[in-house]
Order: structure tokens, then C-alpha cells, then sequence
């Protein structure tokens, strides 16, 4: 099993910044990508960003692309999500999830992701 823990969200006004932090323990053997995906109120949950545990790719939702930098910290097991530029269309619950990606599914899609945090709620408003 592997645990996530997010952290980082909150309040912020349109065109600041937040940065989501998620915590891996466990079996992180058993992973070789993390993923963040969000979901606003009425809406389906969606991708945002990726990154391979090792660091080398990061995969983005175009419309994240320039906003949104994905980082991993190797020392810490953790993964980090920089939003910048935040608007109030940003405003979600992101959960970050990890998985093992055999070739199967694209980085992007939610079935290639076994294990999932609680979520942490970002909210852009003035």
C-alpha cells in the first residue's frame, strides 16, 4: 500500500499563487509515476499534471501548461504542484494519486492510478 498525503491548499485571490505539496510513504516501490488531478463542485474529476517518480517527465493538461509547474523531491518522497496565475475557474478539490504505468494507460487517465489521497480544497476568490 502506498499513503498520500496532500497539503498546501486554501484561499488565494485571482492571479496569486499556491503550492500543493503531497507526501508518499509506504510501498513507493510500487509506483513509477504521481499524478494531480482536481475536481470542481458538478464537475468530473480531471487531470492536471504528472511527473514520473524518477523525475525525468512531467506530462500537463494543456490548459495548466505555463500556469502550473509539477516538481518531485526525491530526498522527501514528495511531490509538489506550483499553480500560478490561479483564476477562479482553478477552484477545486486536487487530490494527488500514484500508480504504476506499464504502457496501458496515458499518464493522464485516472485508471493508471492504484492509490489516491483525501484531497486538499483550493479556493480562488476575491
Amino acid at each position: 500500500q502506498v499513503q498520500l498525503v496532500e497539503s498546501g491548499g486554501g484561499l488565494v485571490q485571482p492571479g496569486g499563487s499556491l503550492r500543493l505539496s503531497c507526501a508518499a510513504s509506504g510501498s513507493i516501490f510500487s509506483i513509477n509515476i504521481l499524478g494531480w488531478f482536481r475536481q470542481a463542485p458538478g464537475k468530473e474529476r480531471e487531470f492536471v499534471a504528472a511527473i514520473t517518480w524518477s523525475g525525468s517527465s512531467t506530462y500537463y493538461k494543456d490548459s495548466m501548461k505555463g500556469r502550473f509547474t509539477i516538481s518531485r523531491d526525491n530526498a522527501k518522497n514528495t511531490m509538489n504542484l506550483q499553480m500560478n496565475s490561479l483564476k477562479p475557474e482553478d477552484t477545486a478539490v486536487y487530490y494527488c494519486a500514484a500508480g504504476y504505468l506499464s504502457g496501458v494507460y496515458l499518464p493522464s487517465a485516472e485508471e493508471g492510478y492504484g492509490y489516491w489521497g483525501q484531497g486538499t480544497q483550493v479556493t480562488v476568490s476575491s
